[in-house]
């Protein structure tokens, strides 16, 4: 009972700030979701819902401190059935199988794969042969041939003929499920075609607003022209298929690659254009300003812009979530409540959870939110402690604007390092000569373009944002050049991102001293990310490649081939070379049989059915691995075509095997493909 009173004792100091513990709650309980390894059945929804129902009624039952227990077990209960729900409701058709044959289907979305190919994002799909209950829904397929003489605009129908392939899993064991990213983006196959691509019928009725995104996009780059084009359409329509990929490489190593999402700092800037042009323009006006409420009147007028910017974006995660956090705050200013609080973001962050459970798993939704909650913390603190930035006005924005970059790159730094392996060394550098021209350049000439735009005088606002985008890329291509520009890190193990979050809000949410406890998870968690230990063998799923990790870095058994799964692997060991440098790294590539030595034996990777056919060693010790089916008999461990296709990628370290399959589970998104791997014009 003592610990109970205690418990309800220090709960009851806190209040007036559990607010920002809610979204927490909800969080946990996606979490949770999302790390079963087993799909959830009827009776553990149905039981969730009365522990939820149950935990509301003891919240009220309960003394005050104690209760705020029940709201938080009440949202976590809330959080896993919304990822449940979520999870279902986008259910949609997967192909199960290989499939080459004629592909026909309604342009939804264009982009550019890692390889520069452009992609073509496809709906009302037709496969050969296949009934329309086992088609998927959407497919990409990237063009690896020419490109049409016709241009591609949202709504054509299409047809060509190319290759099509389930969703791929992990490419290592615990490693980027591309499989679930798929399922919850309604993605039922990926391929390419090397194929001419045919117009099969004009823009149909509707996606209007997807045709005028692309019309913006191609007025964007013909005044702007080249990256400069691209990066602006990326910034006003989300379309960053204008985007070169030594553009982005300079953007990322600049740590600048945020400015060309449509996210927060975006909608931000332009609420914060519009709010400020309705505000004053209103001001300038006595009659207006003695009798309207101007302030509110400005707040509304900019929702609706934000509204037409969150449209005319296409609605991505990132925007929706900008959206939201712009659209609480500006209805704060019209219900004369605070605008910027964590109580604020505490209303936001269930929104968009609520909304898309999955975000949570994104780097894109834990930076937001870090930055935000960072950014909104520390500057509570120096209005609570009285503290301002020194100087004349100038010298105030230059430091806000130095010390806003230093807070958000300070709090979203081990995610980024988490996610994308690399931590950007000039990056306040970066972001400090650039943000400010998206604020005072770019994003007021864009919207000077769109209020142009009617009387076709668009092309004034364009020129005036080319001069500040091409500021911005020229400080990404100089600090991409600086020696050290990047560090790159390994991937951490899966613990560590939920215990850097679990103790940064501690830190930043709890009230009192108790609040330095947050350090210590913090610390475990750098511990853990410093002494993890890599595999010391990968294999791909379905045997197309091999990585063995040796005293200079991985060595990859295959010079080309493969190319998403070496970068990805290299990228997660924290080793800036290419594919062709890793191979270089293997002992003996000889007639399509490549032999590595390991610890206690030896690996083969047969590539080619004329090294299959020839191979006929199977002596213990040795793991022979190949994309072709095996017929060995001897001591040696087989994973062939057939093995792997039920195991996924591998993991090995000594004795210790891992498969993706193992690690996966049986998930909505998991689905167990079928036996044969190849079918041209499958007939159901």
């Amino acid at each position: 009972m003592r610990v109970l009173a205690w418990l309800d004792l220090g709960l009851l100091r806190q209040r007036g700030h559990l607010c920002p513990w809610a979204p927490v709650a909800f969080a946990c309980g996606i979490g949770l979701y999302f790390a079963r390894q087993i799909e959830p059945g009827q009776a553990t929804y149905w039981g969730l819902g009365a522990l939820a129902v149950l935990a509301l009624v003891a919240a009220r039952l309960l003394p005050p401190g104690l209760g705020a227990l029940g709201w938080a077990v009440a949202l976590a209960a809330t959080g896993f059935l919304a990822a449940g729900y979520r999870a279902h409701q986008v259910s949609a058709p997967v192909l199960e199988w290989r499939y080459y044959g004629p592909i026909e289907g309604r342009i939804i979305g264009i982009d550019r794969s890692a390889s520069d190919a452009l992609r073509l994002r496809l709906d009302q799909v037709v496969l050969e042969r296949l009934s329309p209950a086992r088609t998927p829904g959407q497919v990409r397929v990237a063009l690896h041939g020419d490109l049409p003489a016709f241009d591609l605009v949202p709504g054509q129908r299409v047809m060509t003929t190319g290759h099509l392939s389930p969703p791929g899993g992990p490419v290592e064991p615990g490693g980027f499920d591309f499989r679930r990213h798929a399922w919850f983006q309604g993605l039922g196959a990926v391929g390419y075609t090397r194929n001419p691509v045919l117009l099969a019928a004009p823009p149909s009725e509707g996606l209007a607003l997807l045709r005028l995104r692309r019309a913006i996009t191609a007025r964007i780059i013909e005044v702007q022209g080249g990256d400069i084009g691209g990066f602006g359409a990326a910034v006003t329509t989300g379309d960053r298929s204008g985007v070169s990929q030594e553009a982005l490489e300079w953007l990322r190593a600049a740590n600048t690659a945020h400015l060309l999402a449509i996210s927060g700092l975006h909608m931000g800037l332009l609420v914060g254009v519009v709010f400020a042009v309705l505000r004053y323009g209103l001001a300038l006006v006595p009659w207006i300003a003695l009798r309207w409420p101007v302030r509110k009147i400005a707040a509304g007028g900019a929702l609706m812009a934000a509204a037409a910017y969150l449209a005319l974006s296409g609605a991505s995660v990132a925007t929706e979530r900008a959206f939201i956090m712009a659209a609480v705050m500006l209805v704060a200013v019209m219900l004369d409540r605070r605008a910027i609080s964590l109580r604020s973001v505490a209303i936001a962050a269930p929104i968009v959870l609520a909304l898309r459970p999955e975000a949570l798993m994104g780097p894109g939704f834990q930076m937001s939110f870090a930055a935000t909650t960072a950014l909104v913390a520390a500057y509570g603190w120096m209005r609570e402690a009285d503290l301002s930035l020194p100087g004349p006005g100038w010298i105030r924005a230059v430091l806000g604007v130095l010390l806003s970059s230093f807070i958000a790159g300070l709090a979203t730094a081990p995610i980024g390092a988490a996610h994308f392996n690399a931590v950007a060394h000039y990056g306040l550098l970066a972001n400090l000569l650039s943000v400010p021209l998206m604020g005072s350049v770019v994003m007021p000439s864009a919207v000077l373009a769109a209020a142009l735009a009617p009387f076709g005088l668009e092309a004034v606002g364009l020129w005036l944002m080319r001069w500040g985008i091409q500021w911005i890329l020229w400080v990404a291509e100089w600090v991409a050049g600086l020696s050290g520009a990047r560090r790159y890190l390994p991937s951490p193990p899966g613990a560590v991102l939920p215990l850097f979050a679990l103790g940064a809000l501690g830190v930043i949410l709890w009230q009192g001293r108790a609040r330095l406890a947050g350090v210590a998870p913090m610390v475990l968690a750098a511990a853990l990310w410093v002494g993890v230990e890599r595999p010391a063998i990968l294999i791909a799923e379905g045997g197309a490649l091999v990585g063995v990790m040796t005293d200079q870095g991985r060595a990859l058994s295959k010079p080309r081939g493969a190319g998403f799964v070496a970068r990805t692997w290299l990228e997660n060991d924290g080793d800036p070379v290419d594919q062709g440098n890793a191979s270089a790294r293997w002992d003996d590539k000889a007639g399509g049989v490549a032999r590595m030595a390991v610890a206690g034996g030896e690996i083969i990777h047969l590539t080619g059915k004329a090294a299959v056919a020839r191979f006929a060693e199977c002596r213990a010790g040795q793991i022979v691995v190949s994309a072709h089916d095996l017929a060995l008999s001897g001591p040696c461990e087989v994973y062939d075509a057939t093995r792997l296709r039920d195991m996924g990628s591998l993991a090995v370290t000594g004795s210790s095997v891992r498969s993706a399959a193992d690690l996966g589970g049986d998930r909505l998104w998991h689905a167990k493909r079928r036996p044969k791997q190849l079918r041209t014009a499958q007939r159901d």
